[in-house]
């Protein structure tokens, strides 16, 4: 009961904290979104040219520091590596693909619909769809490898490109393009915006929040605990909407997004096919890198690179709606990821299949 009012906690202060960050000038039901973040911040490095997508954000800096720090005091630091690292590369990249597509991670797409965006229904459904599908290869046995313990120093890596990342953006920002105009544009004050993601790092590491698991366990073992907490993300984030003026409830007009039913559905299916695969969404793939975890750090490299892929060649969605690029990006991502789905199934028992999901979160 203590840890089902932990994980509930904290998603309640996330949906509240990501509310505050937008009427603080983050964009419309953008107060966190793993994918936008991730893409910004590719853009502002120059590794895509989208000019409209182009800002550090904090909130990243912010949650690998916070679930760095904790995972350090809680003794939950443990470095290790070596499963399948290139295999998580393309399915991250396959996961940004899909949020693109979509136009948010799994985490905005709570924070869209308790904003009274309707699309994300259909990006729930399609959520949902994968992840059953990804559920499917599972119970048949899937898995990626075992890891294996690496020398400490590969795991501070990541936290110090952070580091380095939050001085760039405070002393040299002239080293760094910045949007001029959409939402790349549109942000909360740098300080505010870090402190909001340490308290969500923090948060996200000891509660192991993690919307595809918590679906994901809710379909193999009726466990209802991990998805509790985008259930609160949800309350909270629509109460708070409410009471700042910031719910609008409808299809057209939504802050970027757009209204095609059929890609948003199939964006987010392929979000939550990859994600299962993975054993985590784009949050917790963060949040388990900050803690050592070698294999997430490349999945979420494999984020940044299908982002900056996704806007120098068109595959992005927009608020006019999906691309024709973008829609075949969607479906050879179904492809690559069903045929690493099938070619890494193994002959394993029940109870050996729900220690290896136990394992990966």
């Amino acid at each position: 009961m203590k840890k089902n009012k932990g994980i509930i906690f904290t998603g309640f202060v996330i949906g509240l904290i990501s509310v505050l960050l937008v009427k603080a000038g983050n964009p419309g039901n953008m107060g966190f979104c793993i994918a936008c973040f991730l893409r910004d911040t590719a853009g502002a490095l120059g590794l895509h040219r989208a000019e409209a997508v182009q800002y550090v954000r904090p909130e990243i800096i912010g949650i690998i520091i916070g679930a760095f720090v904790m995972s350090i005091a809680g003794k939950e630091f443990k470095v290790k590596g070596g499963s399948a690292p290139l295999t998580r590369f393309v399915l991250g990249f396959f996961v940004m693909i899909g949020a693109l597509m979509f136009l948010g991670c799994p985490l905005r797409m709570i924070l869209r619909l308790a904003g009274g965006d309707l699309n994300a229904i259909f990006g729930i459904l399609g959520f949902l769809s994968g992840i059953f599908i990804g559920v499917q290869f599972l119970n048949k046995g899937f898995s990626l490898k075992g890891n294996y313990t690496l020398p400490k120093t590969e795991g501070y890596i990541l936290p110090s490109v952070a580091v380095i990342l939050f001085i760039l953006l405070v002393a040299f920002p002239s080293i760094l393009l910045f949007s001029e105009k959409g939402p790349g544009a549109s942000h909360a004050p740098i300080y505010l915006s870090l402190i909001s993601g340490l308290i969500v790092g923090v948060l996200a590491q000891r509660s192991k929040l993690c919307c595809a698991g918590g679906i994901r366990d809710v379909i193999m073992f009726r466990d209802f605990h991990l998805i509790s907490g985008f259930l609160a993300i949800f309350i909270a984030a629509l109460i708070g909407n409410l009471l700042l003026g910031q719910f609008k409830l409808g299809f057209v007009d939504q802050p970027i997004a757009h209204t095609d039913g059929l890609w948003n559905f199939l964006g987010m299916g392929l979000v939550g096919f990859a994600s299962v695969l993975l054993g985590g969404c784009p949050l917790r793939q963060l949040i388990l890198s900050a803690e050592g975890n070698i294999d997430s750090a490349i999945t979420v490299l494999g984020l940044v690179i299908g982002a900056a892929f996704a806007h120098n060649f068109g595959l992005a969605s927009s608020a006019q709606g999906p691309t024709s690029n973008g829609k075949i990006a969607v479906i050879i991502g179904f492809i690559v990821v069903s045929l690493i789905g099938y070619f890494n199934i193994e002959k394993s028992s029940e109870v050996e299949i729900k220690e290896a999901v136990e394992i990966e979160i």
